[in-house]
């Protein structure tokens, strides 16, 4: 069906039809038994197994990509920040000790074009794939003038599920071990600072560095239930927007802190190039990026070693990178 009069004023629903089309392939391949087919329209059905569960509890997360999304409108490169949306959402739900269950998301255009919208949701699609997640629903609205034709934000939402049992709380101890493990980059966040310390936007951006920005937001999903299937984990922080400061007293109890030792892992460059040439504190830089370590676990010291070997036998590099200990202001030594 066409609709002239709307098309006249910058919405063409025809383009939506045709971005459908092209997603159907990805949404596709992450569904599994628990999405029925070919029910409902306006809402996504999930069916969950509960067998194993005696008190299942849900737990829900939501979340964005940020400013980072500038860089992939200015590289034209739009197959990778759906799978930073997906991490974002699924990476915080598995602080709780949850296994994602499904995940909607919400792209907001100024102009559909569905070739770029399908990428998008390959990307959507490929993190979830790697969550283990099901994509069973989603939206895609266009706003002219509200965005740039070449402009859009993206949204997410996971649900998950863990039992009540089972639920990683916040249980650690003095002297307990803080396990890091390895971001794949900087992630998803502290992109406006990013963005004022290489001028993006303002002159052209290098596309060597414009793509090692891209690089996507690592999803812990499997690895980290694995953990916590055989290891007591004690606390689990998901380092995002606000660093090591603010998201590993997040998962500590009342009266405890974190001694952090940042010569116990390799700190990727990119974070020392950004702090040179910003010209930024130590301190800002751990209390903005993750430098390094996308999601810090404390487990107890015997343990440290089985669950170095657990992750890293999912390709993941992980390190002892400090310990629980009284007081209140975290330290990074």
């Amino acid at each position: 069906m066409h609709n002239e009069s709307y098309r006249s004023a910058g919405v063409d629903v025809t383009a939506g039809y045709r971005a459908v089309e092209l997603m159907k392939g990805d949404v596709k391949r992450t569904h599994n038994s628990s999405v029925p087919e070919d029910i409902g329209g306006f809402g996504g059905l999930f069916i969950p197994d509960l067998s194993g569960y005696k008190e299942p509890v849900l737990v829900s997360g939501t979340d964005g990509v940020g400013t980072k999304l500038k860089i992939a409108q200015l590289l034209d490169k739009h197959d990778t920040v759906g799978i930073d949306l997906v991490a974002m959402c699924a990476n915080d739900i598995i602080c709780c000790g949850a296994k994602p269950l499904f995940f909607l998301d919400y792209i907001n255009c100024g102009k559909n074009v569905p070739e770029k919208i399908a990428q998008i949701v390959k990307g959507i699609a490929d993190g979830c794939v790697k969550a283990g997640c099901a994509l069973i629903g989603g939206e895609t609205a266009e706003h002219p003038g509200l965005l740039p034709e070449d402009e859009y934000d993206l949204a997410g939402f996971c649900v998950g599920i863990a039992d009540k049992s089972k639920l990683v709380g916040k249980t650690a101890q003095s002297g307990d071990t803080l396990i890091g493990i390895a971001s794949s980059g900087v992630h998803s966040n502290g992109f406006s600072l990013v963005r004022k310390v290489f001028d993006i936007g303002n002159s052209e951006l290098d596309k060597e560095l414009g793509e090692k920005l891209l690089t996507p937001t690592e999803i812990y999903v499997k690895p980290v239930l694995e953990l916590i299937e055989n290891i007591n984990v004690k606390g689990i922080a998901n380092i995002t927007g606000g660093g090591f400061y603010e998201n590993i007293p997040r998962c500590l109890p009342q009266g405890l802190t974190a001694e952090v030792i940042k010569n116990s892992y390799e700190i990727p460059p990119v974070f020392d190039i950004i702090a040179e040439r910003g010209n930024i504190p130590e301190q800002d830089m751990y209390g903005t990026f993750n430098m390094g370590i996308g999601m810090v676990v404390v487990i107890a010291p015997e343990n440290a070693e089985a669950a170095i070997a657990i992750l890293s036998k999912s390709g993941l590099k992980a390190y002892c990178i400090g310990k629980i200990a009284e007081g209140k202001e975290l330290t990074v030594i």
